[in-house]
């Protein structure tokens, strides 16, 4: 008879053991999978910085190269605005 409680207590501690060991192991894979849910949310969100940081730098230098013609462009109208006084002061 100790020897079937025996055998019982081991058939019960080894399902024990074997119930903890898939817990475990199914809490880590779980956690192991929103890890790299996570990451890869991460990781997306990165490249839409990076892609909105592009786009920025880009209008930056368009703004650049935009202001830099109003600036020739304001010159040029400059200089015909004073050959025009100068013209119409030697008319009169």
């Amino acid at each position: 008879m100790s020897e079937e409680i025996f055998g019982m207590v081991f058939v019960l501690i080894l399902f024990s053991l074997i119930t903890i060991v898939i817990a475990v192991a199914i809490t880590q894979a779980l956690k192991t999978a929103r890890a790299k849910t996570s990451n890869m949310a991460e990781f997306a969100r990165d490249e839409a910085y990076r892609k909105l940081a592009e786009e920025v730098v880009s209008v930056q230098r368009k703004m650049s190269e935009d202001q830099e013609k109003i600036v020739k462009d304001l010159s040029e109208m400059k200089v015909r605005i004073n050959a025009i006084e100068k013209m119409l002061r030697e008319v009169d």
